[in-house]
């Protein structure tokens, strides 16, 4: 019944001069309560669409359609992208991203229990020219799938495959014809002020600003190990935001207190203190050398980045002489800001679990301050285990981007 229902609505906005009318790439998210039948929802959808030969996505725990998200109950969601055949490849385990296509930028979706995945999304940011990946990684309380059905076929010696795929990574990758802007939007304000790591091993923070790291977080935190029960509370709700210096301009610090992070800052959970060592445990590899703040989820901040972050869009696409033009369409009653900029085609959205749900305050209220932010524009995702963009994968993090025409 979700399948037909969803066909439904396509075949009407097919006929449609103002939708594309001869597809040949889908987008698949369902969530995990589909997952057990992804084979069979794979299997009915290629033969009701036989003109879509490319097909490529995930499992979430929630999906995301146009202005509605669909939380913890069974859901998928379909966009149909109308792209020139040499301007994108799909792959996957059976059809690896060869020397034939030269990738400029990639949707990627991947198992969270892949081996070195880190390594896996790093390698694959090298593959494209632009080193810009978005995507997720599934989520899922049963099977964790991914969808990829190439039109153009399997490697030779590769094996057959059904469509649909467990472990390692899969996506849809584009050629410099496809015109996207993305951006990453983060969720957390800072507590603290910008510390430098001075001595580390591993995951282990040993020194910030040539301190202890243990005492220099208590002391931020404002608690003390002498009431142990509250300090873990505090120490559970806080995160770590990081950055390498190295990718920062001249080595300048780019953590802001604002909480408007560079998309080099990534969020790690703290995981573990020594009181011994007077250090802390990070869930991510920290040297010598970066920057780190505390920081917590914070409702408001990430309701006004997100709406940040559409703006930005929007000012990308619009020409400068516009802007003005732009800003006055916003308002109540008069036409989306998008249409005195270049005209967006579509969005892909994967935002964190950890946002999903009443996080943002009500039901659906990431996605209506999303249509806040670009407009009424179609637009499909899912929440994710983790949220990739550029090179990084992050956490309590939404990823946006839009196809422009």
């Amino acid at each position: 019944m979700a399948a037909a229902l969803v066909l439904a609505q396509l075949r009407a906005q097919m006929v449609s001069s103002s939708y594309a009318s001869a597809p040949t790439l889908a987008l698949l998210y369902i969530t995990d309560h589909y997952a057990a039948v992804a084979q069979d929802l794979l299997e009915y959808l290629q033969a009701e669409l036989p003109l879509v030969t490319d097909w490529a996505g995930t499992v979430g725990v929630g999906v995301v359609a146009n202005n509605v998200e669909y939380w913890d109950e069974p859901a998928l969601g379909i966009m149909l992208l109308d792209l020139p055949s040499d301007q994108y490849r799909v792959f996957s385990g059976v059809a690896p991203l060869g020397m034939g296509f030269e990738a400029h930028t990639a949707l990627v979706h991947a198992d969270g229990k892949a081996m070195d995945l880190t390594g896996l999304i790093e390698e694959m940011a090298e593959r494209t020219e632009s080193g810009y990946l978005f995507g997720g990684i599934a989520s899922s309380r049963g099977r964790s799938v991914q969808f990829a059905v190439g039109g153009n076929g399997n490697v030779r010696g590769q094996g057959a495959a059904s469509g649909v795929f467990s472990g390692g990574m899969s996506g849809v990758a584009f050629g410099r014809g496809v015109g996207l802007v993305s951006r990453v939007t983060q969720g957390c304000t800072p507590v603290s002020r910008v510390h430098r790591v001075t001595r580390a091993t591993r995951n282990v923070v040993l020194e910030l600003d040539h301190a202890p790291a243990l005492d220099v977080m208590l002391a931020d935190l404002g608690i003390s190990l002498d009431k142990p029960s509250e300090a873990l509370d505090v120490v559970r709700a806080t995160l770590v935001g990081m950055l390498h210096v190295s990718s920062a301009t001249g080595g300048a610090t780019t953590l802001k207190r604002t909480g408007n992070f560079g998309d080099d800052v990534v969020m790690r959970h703290i995981i573990g203190v020594d009181p011994a060592q007077r250090s802390m445990a990070v869930s991510d590899q920290a040297e010598g050398g970066f920057e780190l703040v505390f920081c917590r989820r914070n409702v408001q901040a990430a309701s006004a980045d997100l709406l940040r972050i559409g703006a930005e869009i929007r000012e990308e696409l619009a020409p400068h002489e516009d802007l003005l033009e732009a800003a006055h369409a916003t308002a109540p009653g008069r036409p989306d800001a998008q249409q005195a900029a270049r005209s967006i085609a579509g969005a892909v959205y994967v935002s964190c679990t950890a946002r999903g749900g009443a996080h943002f305050g009500g039901a659906s209220a990431e996605m209506h301050l999303l249509r806040r932010a670009l407009g009424d524009v179609p637009l499909v995702g899912f929440f994710a285990g983790g949220e990739i963009a550029r090179k990084h994968l992050y956490s309590y993090t939404g990823v946006l981007t839009v196809f422009t025409r």
